[in-house]
């Protein structure tokens, strides 16, 4: 599954008014852009979260990978988790620089991640094995 797209569109009267594209990798969907040329309530979950969540499980994907930031995103069972990003920056100092930058910059993304899993809209009391034994 490599290499492929997921592509919501909508439409209102026959007129395309907003789009989700997706990427779907080898175990999961990525939601990545979202555009609208209409306000519309609900529309934005629907087409970005609803329906990747649809698609992944029809298509047995492991999980869904709905991009950064959104407190918006706890209600609709996503969480926070950290991500991984790769790039090589050609400008020594400006390297040096971002490095700098992102040592600081995690500390306060893992407080976020913490805080805002708090809020997530499942069960705390409960450890990962007692979890794992309700699976049915």
């Amino acid at each position: 599954t490599a290499n492929e797209t997921l592509l919501v569109m909508a439409r209102r009267d026959g007129k395309l008014i907003a789009g989700a594209l997706n990427f779907i990798g080898g175990d999961a969907l990525y939601g990545r852009n979202w555009g609208t040329i209409e306000h519309h309530p609900f529309l934005h979950f629907e087409c970005c979260y609803y329906m990747a969540i649809e698609f992944a499980i029809a298509r047995g994907l492991e999980r869904v990978e709905a991009g950064a930031q959104g407190e918006h995103k706890l209600a609709r069972g996503y969480v926070p988790s950290r991500t991984y990003s790769a790039h090589w920056i050609a400008n020594a100092s400006f390297r040096e620089a971002v490095a700098e930058y992102l040592s600081r910059e995690r500390q306060y993304v893992d407080r976020d991640i913490a805080i805002l899993g708090e809020y997530a809209p499942f069960r705390h009391d409960m450890s990962k094995e007692e979890h794992q034994e309700d699976d049915f």
